[in-house]
């Protein structure tokens, strides 16, 4: 069976003395925890991220990264940098980027060899909007978003590769989609890389992120695609961030 994963992306939120009290909640707890626990703050909480956690057990991970590994581009952030602060995972293609910032798929697969180079664990971001769910388009899109990194990197970059559905409708709305429509898009991902290769997609972990919250997440963690979760607005409230660690226990 593969381990389940909860990953807790903060976005822009967070302070000094906000982060301090909730990674220290999350540490002393992250013993109990049958599953892996990873945050992803934003850059410049990073390294205080990185000293609360150490000997914790919880991974730290990025919300971004330049496609390129160095040069003259202002304000971007490196894979090899996000390295340097003991980041071992970074978000790729997550919707915010895609939608407000324009990242193409195109951009997104580059994003995600760049990852690679490094070392990283890219968790690969997948999804529709509502109105191309209401168009029956939702396979051809994240089939188009996950193709285009497959075909960039080939099958063999998603063995240490983590995919994230997250259907863009439910993305602080507090719409979900059901267990069952979940599970139907993450068979479908499963699917489609076992077109590829079987074992790498045996191997998959597929998490779901959409408003995941304590009192869904045990059904949808039950279903047999659903690896975890992407968590967003609940990853800042340690109550409700372990009570979904508990639940993919």
């Amino acid at each position: 069976m593969r381990r389940k994963l909860v990953a807790g992306n903060w976005k822009m939120h967070g302070s000094l003395s906000r982060n301090g009290e909730l990674l220290g909640q999350l540490a002393a707890h992250a013993g109990e925890m049958a599953c892996e626990m990873l945050v992803c703050p934003p850059f410049p909480y990073l390294a205080q991220a990185q000293l609360l956690l150490a000997g914790s057990g919880i991974g730290l991970g990025a919300q971004n990264l330049s496609e390129h590994p160095v040069g003259a581009f202002t304000g971007e952030v490196s894979a090899d940098m996000l390295a340097d602060f003991g980041c071992r995972h970074v978000l790729v293609g997550h919707s915010e980027r895609r939608s407000l910032f324009a990242e193409s798929d195109v951009l997104v697969a580059a994003k995600f060899e760049a990852a690679r180079r490094a070392g990283l664990v890219p968790v690969l971001c997948v999804g529709e909007t509502l109105a191309e769910r209401e168009a029956g388009l939702t396979g051809e899109v994240v089939s188009r978003q996950l193709l285009a990194v497959l075909q960039r990197t080939g099958v063999a970059a998603m063995r240490d590769a983590l995919v994230a559905y997250e259907p863009v409708w439910a993305i602080g709305t507090g719409r979900t989609a059901t267990p069952a429509q979940a599970q139907e898009v993450h068979a479908a991902i499963r699917s489609l890389v076992a077109g590829y290769d079987a074992d790498v997609a045996g191997g998959l972990r597929i998490l779901y992120g959409g408003s995941v919250k304590p009192q869904n997440a045990l059904e949808l963690f039950g279903q047999p695609d659903i690896d975890g979760g992407l968590i967003g607005g609940a990853a800042l409230v340690a109550e409700d961030f372990l009570a979904i660690c508990r639940a993919a226990n």
